[in-house]
């Protein structure tokens, strides 16, 4: 069907379900996509969320899955009104062509390595749209020549200003980060600078032309003026230690994916909701997440704490005198020691320190401080995003954070009871098929349901990465990327399931064979390294070569 000359025939092709709070509109091609983009920002659906453009996608997001059902009904109605899309600027990108995978590139393409670098630079690339992370723009090319595979397996880091190649598609890494794209140069343009009035230097529209140098030149802006320095903390908490990691985390930062900013935010949200509660927050008060124990602070004032997630042992030291601010003992005479239940309110008095040890299950625990913790808030929240740089550095030993002014009540919570947490067996987890389980058998649909995934230690925020018998697809070729969402189970070409988290690419490449449902999200969280997932099939979610949903025993 040809848009340009039919615009009034134009609509969703087909709508598949992304776990129970999204879905996938599909669509003849990228000016189709574009169009329903603009549609729905437009013109929201109920229970609109976010809206994801890609290569011939759109991903909805819902903020109930009842509002999902309904978008799936309505979107195969909506008629498409095509409008033209103004040319955006010209962006020109200085690189050196040295990259890893030059050499592979050459050999797939034909081209040779020189070849490669003149297809490369011999073309005006348009930024189709963004995804993945923030600042990194598909770009469409003129021609097919350098169409390549992505890596059978993605690198767990690609290094900031890589330029890569992948399908029809060219980018540049604005940060360091996971990727499975071929590398075939670098550069030291800043693709995403949250201090411009713009921050992606390429934005959807814009044109980008690469030119290749021998060496690069870090440009500077001149003499940048002094950033005004942070207003002393009189009320708060010194971090003392700050364990395997401590982040500052709240809800999250939804409805900015056109920006290539995912939702990020703390992985057990329940967690933070209580522990909020408990010390009279507002839901989205910023709190302290901290995985495996080890986080140790101390009160800058009298504070009203709480600690809700994996149960650890809470254990208050008061400092043996007055003057003893450092939480140091003079060895002398003993400190006051005193233990606090998890899930309960209480109080933390000034130079008094708190030590959260190692679970006994699960593996995140959450901190929160009457009135929230005090950050500056990047898009309208205080997270810290690990994929994208956004948000607050990682919590260090030294470091003072204050107290916000998130109150939503004159007095805290009742102690509240905790779910069950995982320990190291086997945790099961529902899941909704697809949208792409249609890329694999029966077979390796009944083997994803039919053994235990080991969590292995190179999982992090972005998505768990399991381990367990390869997972083969059923067909061939390449995926255009499209969108996705935390607690997606992508299948790269190795086989080995990722798990993704809150900090998760917002597109990707991979196959989507599955989503865990919404609210197992924060059970998922908590499943340890080392741990184990048994994936069954959510009640009346089986895939059409399966008759009933797995049965799974705990």
């Amino acid at each position: 069907m040809d848009t340009a000359t039919s615009p009034a025939t134009a609509r969703v092709l087909a709508v598949r379900p992304v776990g129970t709070t999204a879905v996938l509109a599909e669509l003849s091609g990228l000016h189709d996509v574009l169009a329903l983009q603009a549609l729905l920002l437009e013109h929201p659906l109920p229970g609109q969320v976010d809206v994801l453009a890609a290569a011939q996608t759109v991903m909805v997001k819902a903020d109930s899955p009842a509002a999902a059902r309904r978008m799936a009904a309505l979107l195969p109605e909506m008629d498409l009104t095509v409008t033209a899309h103004a040319d955006g600027k010209l962006v020109v990108i200085e690189a050196v062509y040295d990259g890893e995978d030059l050499a592979e590139v050459g050999r797939l393409t034909g081209l040779g390595p020189d070849g490669v670098v003149a297809a490369h630079t011999g073309q005006v690339w348009t930024v189709a749209f963004g995804g993945f992370a923030p600042g990194f723009g598909y770009m469409v090319g003129e021609n097919q020549s350098l169409e390549v595979p992505r890596r059978s397996s993605p690198r767990t880091a690609v290094p900031a200003g890589s330029v890569a190649l992948a399908g029809n598609y060219s980018a540049v890494y604005p940060r360091k980060s996971p990727g499975g794209w071929q590398l075939i140069g670098r550069t030291t343009a800043r693709m995403w600078d949250l201090s411009r009035e713009q921050p992606a230097l390429a934005a959807p529209g814009d044109r980008v032309q690469f030119k290749a140098v021998r060496e690069l030149v870090e440009v500077s802006g001149g003499a940048a003026e002094p950033a005004p320095s942070a207003p002393p903390v009189h009320s708060g908490l010194r971090i003392l230690a700050p364990g395997l990691q401590s982040l500052v985390q709240d809800l999250g930062r939804p409805g900015h994916a056109g920006l290539g900013v995912s939702t990020a935010g703390a992985l057990d949200r329940s967690s933070v909701r209580r522990a909020n509660r408990l010390v009279g927050n507002q839901p989205s008060a910023a709190v302290v997440e901290s995985v495996a124990g080890g986080l140790r602070v101390q009160a800058v004032g009298d504070q009203v704490l709480a600690v809700t997630g994996a149960p650890s042992a809470l254990t208050v030291v008061a400092p043996s005198d007055p003057e003893d601010v450092a939480g140091e003992s003079d060895g002398d005479r003993p400190r006051q020691v005193r233990e606090v239940p998890m899930a309960t309110p209480f109080a933390l008095l000034d130079g008094e320190t708190l030590a959260i040890g190692p679970p006994d299950r699960g593996f995140r625990t959450y901190l929160a401080m009457r009135g929230g913790v005090e950050a500056d808030a990047v898009l309208g929240s205080r997270s810290t995003d690990t994929m994208s740089g956004i948000g607050p550095e990682p919590l260090a030993a030294g470091q003072l954070l204050g107290t916000g002014a998130a109150t939503s009540s004159n007095v805290v919570g009742n102690p509240e009871l905790q779910p069950e947490y995982p320990d190291a067996g086997v945790t099961v987890l529902d899941i909704v098929p697809g949208p792409r389980d249609d890329w694999f058998d029966a077979a390796a649909l009944e083997s994803l349901c039919s053994q235990d995934w080991a969590v292995t230690p190179r999982s992090n925020r972005v998505g768990m990465r399991l381990a367990g018998e390869p997972l083969r697809r059923s067909r061939d070729g390449e995926l255009p990327s499209e969108g996705t969402m935390a607690g997606a189970l992508q299948i790269p070409p190795d086989g080995q399931p990722v798990l993704f988290l809150a900090d998760h690419p917002i597109t990707g490449g991979y196959p989507v064979i599955g989503v865990v449902v919404d609210q197992q999200l924060d059970r998922a969280a908590q499943v340890p390294i080392g741990g184990s997932i048994r994936f069954r099939w959510a009640p009346g979610h089986a895939p059409a070569s399966h008759d009933t949903p797995n049965e799974v025993s705990n």
